[in-house]
C-alpha cells in the first residue's frame, strides 16, 4: 500500500441512512484488499486501510454501536440505524482505518486494484500486509 502522497484526494463516504459520514484522503488511484475471513466475506468489505490522520468522521458518532470479536483488538463500529459499517479499526493495522470502499459516493476513485488477503488464515498471513507509513509528526 504504498500511495504517493502528493496525489491524495478526499473521498466522502457512509452509510445507507446517511447519518454516518465520513472523509478520507488517499490516491484517485487505489490500492484495496478484498479479504475472506468470517466477517470481511460476509460483509463484502473491500479494504482502504489508511493511517488514522487521513480519516475524518464527520458526523454519526452517536448512531455508532461498536462490535469486537475474537481477540477483541479490532473495533467494528456500525451504524445502529441501517447497520451499515462503511469503516473500522482493524486488528492488522490498530494505528489506521479501514475504509469500506464500497460506501464512498462514486465519482472520486479512478481506478482500484484489488489484492486478496486470506484472513480465513490470518495467523498464517497477517506477515504479508504492506504497513502503513509512520504518521507525520509534524516537528
Amino acid at each position: 500500500m504504498s500511495q504517493d502522497k502528493g496525489d491524495f484526494i478526499t473521498h466522502t463516504g457512509g452509510c445507507h441512512c446517511g447519518k454516518v459520514l465520513f472523509e478520507v484522503d488517499a490516491p484517485a488511484n487505489i490500492e484495496v484488499i478484498d479479504c475472506n475471513c468470517s466477517i470481511c466475506a460476509k460483509l463484502a468489505f473491500l479494504h482502504l486501510i489508511v493511517p488514522k490522520s487521513q480519516f475524518r468522521l464527520l458526523q454519526g458518532s452517536d448512531v455508532l454501536t461498536t462490535y469486537r470479536f475474537n481477540t477483541g483488538v479490532g473495533e467494528h463500529p456500525f451504524c445502529s440505524v441501517c447497520g451499515i459499517k462503511s469503516f473500522y479499526i482493524p486488528r492488522s493495522h490498530p494505528t489506521g482505518c479501514s475504509v469500506n470502499v464500497r460506501c464512498l459516493v462514486e465519482g472520486t476513485v479512478k481506478s482500484m486494484s484489488i489484492s486478496q488477503f486470506n484472513g480465513a488464515r490470518w495467523e498464517e498471513n497477517i506477515g504479508s500486509l504492506a504497513p502503513l507509513p509512520p504518521e507525520e509528526t509534524g516537528g
